[in-house]
């Protein structure tokens, strides 16, 4: 009886090995693929809900306002606002001519430089400070939009000692997750309201560097209230903004 012909296989077995293992890499990477897609997607859904959480609350605080105002004048009383517990400072002077104690203040609050520009909480170490070196910033109270633009347009953070954009959340999160900010409206709100952690959001937040306004700034030698520049604008320090970011 004839022996039977033993046939080889046509393709070499390390070629086959090869396919094999190339296959369950694709599968990895795959697994891998859709795992980051859901969570991006479960991210941005969460962070969707905080924002719209975030407009109620706005829109109900708006409301309560003007019902609140409404009611004081139909009871013929005058309503007093609450005290701002937020301000944003902006340095309009160089150091010429500068005292050394106002100098080492422009640099506790990070203004290096003309034309940058911080967030501060308002408490009475705060507004000393503000009055020491009242010739040389601009200061002020700014309102919603005025904190989301400047997070939205000029938000930058402090990431390994080099000045990065805020280009997404995940940037965020890696910071101050674990305070429960995890996306760019919890940043926003946080330093809107000044909530607990308003210290380590501000601090995350890169110093601001803002443009000159169109026309240039007026008078810098000149308060604020006679025609000038430096000094406290109050609630205007809102339209200076619009120009400036």
């Amino acid at each position: 009886m004839p022996p039977e012909k033993v046939t080889l296989p046509t393709v070499p077995e390390v070629l086959l090995k090869k396919r094999k293992r190339r296959v369950q890499s694709a599968f990895k990477r795959n697994a891998v693929y859709h795992k980051k897609a859901a969570l991006t997607r479960a991210r941005h859904a969460e962070a969707f809900k905080r924002a719209e959480r975030y407009a109620i609350f706005y829109r109900r605080k708006a409301k309560q306002e003007v019902h609140l105002n409404r009611l004081a004048r139909a009871e013929g009383r005058v309503r007093v606002p609450a005290e701002p517990k937020l301000a944003f400072i902006i340095r309009t002077k160089g150091i010429n001519c500068m005292p050394p104690k106002a100098k080492k203040i422009l640099q506790l609050f990070r203004l290096r430089q003309i034309n940058n520009g911080v967030f501060s909480r308002i408490n009475k170490p705060a507004l000393n400070m503000l009055h020491r070196i009242e010739p040389y910033v601009t200061w002020g109270y700014p309102n919603l939009k005025s904190v989301r633009d400047l997070i939205y347009k000029r938000g930058f953070c402090r990431i390994k000692g080099k000045r990065v954009p805020l280009i997404n959340n995940e940037m965020i999160e890696r910071r101050l997750g674990k305070f429960g900010i995890v996306c760019m409206e919890d940043l926003v709100h946080e330093i809107y309201t000044v909530g607990r952690f308003f210290t380590l959001a501000n601090s995350f937040l890169s110093t601001f560097k803002l443009n000159n306004p169109a026309g240039g700034w007026r008078r810098k030698s000149n308060h604020y209230v006679n025609g000038g520049d430096y000094g406290n604008r109050e609630n205007q320090i809102n339209k200076l903004l619009r120009k400036i970011v």
